[in-house]
């Protein structure tokens, strides 16, 4: 009842008019404005896919793959730059032999960062 108060009704029969003329033309018209409006969105959600969710899924897959191939005796850095030895691994826990003299150390799974290509021979040896 407000519509038609507002003066929208008005405007929908405006428009409804020249459309009940040529049926064609006004179908053919609507496909192709809601074709262009909708287009654009389209276009929008494949460029985020392949620029930002993709890349993101691998990213985190390799990740994943990463951890569940953990085992001991690998050479590890965590996120907070601490660079140790696997020594035990448990389910969410990975504790770390640390420093010239072995010091335990449990950290949690998700907090390694990378395992390293150094191996534990060169851990004494001081880069220049």
């Amino acid at each position: 009842m407000f519509d038609w108060v507002l003066g929208i009704g008005t405007s929908i029969a405006e428009n409804a008019a020249p459309a009940a003329t040529d049926t064609e033309a006004a179908a053919t018209g609507g496909t192709a404005s809601l074709l262009t409006s909708l287009l654009p969105m389209v276009l929008i959600v494949v460029v985020f896919y392949f620029m930002l969710i993709r890349p993101q899924k691998k990213k985190d897959k390799k990740v994943k793959d990463m951890l569940a191939n953990l085992k001991v005796g690998d050479r590890i850095c965590t996120i907070g730059g601490i660079y140790g030895t696997i020594s035990a691994i448990r389910d969410d826990t990975v504790t770390l032999s640390v420093g010239t003299s072995d010091t335990p150390m449990v950290i949690a799974r998700w907090a390694i960062r990378n395992v390293e290509a150094v191996s534990v021979e060169n851990e004494g040896e001081i880069l220049a």
